[in-house]
């Protein structure tokens, strides 16, 4: 699997009085390990359109000094060009099957919010794309960054066309995606603190990998977040390198069709080994 990315995001969307964890550190590092990345293209006005509200989308654009958009997220006036370019990198991805690096992250955005270090939904917006310009019927969204993915979910709760599944730590921070939340159209699997790569595993063998099949998506995208790693500052999990790399092995087995959007992973020791992890998990004969 190939990576697409930009240079800029090592310079945009930078706020120099917020001491945020998403920061272009993240992607320097990433950018130092996989120098061979293609550069993305911003998504137009009218992608990002298909899953968040206009007045939203302008605020975003109209930003002109520091201001906090939610008590985790901050927003300067670089935001919006990096916004439009995490959407765009994550649209190529989709086309291609790539594994875009970018940020801001997207999983918690809602229709007309930001929310915990998210500006656009990347995969909501790059599912939209698949589907109108694609062909693509029916997407999967697997996501298993160690926070629930509630932006995405809240954006396609009532569309039967597209499934959602979480894997993330429980109980922990948004506060949604618990036990009996799932529907159809959304599976959450919520797991302790502490678990690592078997319980993973087990979750994928007994509820995702099922639920998946069942869809039969023409494309699964893939919200790859690191953090819940042994040893991610944010979170209590522990999986490994050799655990990112099967889960990326096991999503990439789902669907004839598989792209991925980087999300979390906020310890940059370890991030760009993880990702690494994953492209080989990703790029593995089945």
């Amino acid at each position: 699997m190939d990576v697409i990315s930009h240079h800029a995001f090592t310079e945009l969307h930078r706020c120099d009085n917020a001491r945020s964890p998403e920061h272009a550190g993240r992607l320097r590092v990433l950018h130092a390990a996989f120098p061979g990345y293609a550069n993305g293209a911003p998504a137009s006005s009218e992608q990002v359109l298909t899953v968040h509200s206009r007045g939203y989308v302008a605020a975003i654009e109209a930003i002109e000094h520091e201001v906090r958009l939610d008590p985790d997220t901050y927003g300067v006036p670089s935001t919006s060009e990096a916004a439009f370019l995490a959407a765009g990198c994550a649209i190529r991805a989709a086309e291609n099957g790539e594994f875009a690096l970018v940020r801001p992250p997207g999983h918690h955005a809602l229709e007309s919010e930001a929310m915990g270090f998210c500006i656009f939904g990347n995969v909501a917006i790059a599912a939209r794309h698949a589907q109108r310009e694609l062909g693509v019927a029916r997407v999967a969204v697997v996501d298993f960054d160690v926070h629930h993915g509630n932006g995405t979910e809240a954006l396609f709760r009532d569309d039967p066309s597209v499934l959602t599944v979480s894997l993330h730590q429980w109980p922990f921070w948004p506060g949604t995606g618990g036990p009996g939340t799932s529907s159809e159209g959304v599976v959450n699997v919520p797991l302790p603190a502490g678990s690592g790569d078997a319980e993973y595993a087990e979750a994928f063998d007994e509820i995702v990998e099922p639920a998946v099949r069942d869809f039969e998506p023409g494309l699964v995208l893939v919200a790859a977040g690191f953090d819940a790693h042994r040893e991610d500052p944010l979170a209590e999990m522990a999986l490994s390198a050799d655990g990112f790399r099967e889960l990326a092995r096991r999503c990439s087995a789902l669907g004839p069709r598989v792209a991925a959007v980087l999300e979390g992973g906020y310890n940059l020791e370890t991030l760009p080994g993880l990702v690494d992890a994953a492209l080989e998990g990703f790029s593995s004969e089945i």
